[in-house]
């Protein structure tokens, strides 16, 4: 159970950052991130095994870069999920790039969390 909060607190301080620097990528609130990182956990966990495995063919023949795109799809339909909490990702481009910063942020945060942990 502790693993799972400091997950979903690292998930929604990685959420936050990530607005910072990726612009069309918005998270109002500390709570807004926590309501988003819950959403995109439940995304991961029933959308994007679907996905992933429709998407195999393209996926082999891009050496696996699709996933990219698999991963900014889920962030994006989180978004749409989430409508009057304050997240919000506007087009493709800040949904690719937030998913990419959110992916390397959240493995930083991971880290850190597990090493004082």
């Amino acid at each position: 159970m502790r693993h799972f909060l400091l997950t979903w607190l690292g998930t929604a301080i990685a959420l936050l950052i990530t607005a910072h620097f990726v612009p069309g990528f918005i998270v109002k609130t500390f709570v807004t991130a926590l309501v988003a990182a819950v959403i995109l956990g439940l995304v991961n966990a029933i959308v994007r095994p679907i996905l992933s495995l429709l998407t195999l063919p393209i996926n082999l023949i891009t050496f696996g870069l699709f996933t990219f795109v698999i991963n900014a799809f889920t962030l994006w339909l989180a978004s749409v999920l989430t409508p009057g909490y304050g997240f919000e990702i506007r087009g493709f481009l800040p949904a690719l790039l937030g998913s990419i910063v959110l992916a390397i942020v959240s493995t930083i945060i991971n880290y850190l969390l597990r090493v004082i942990h």
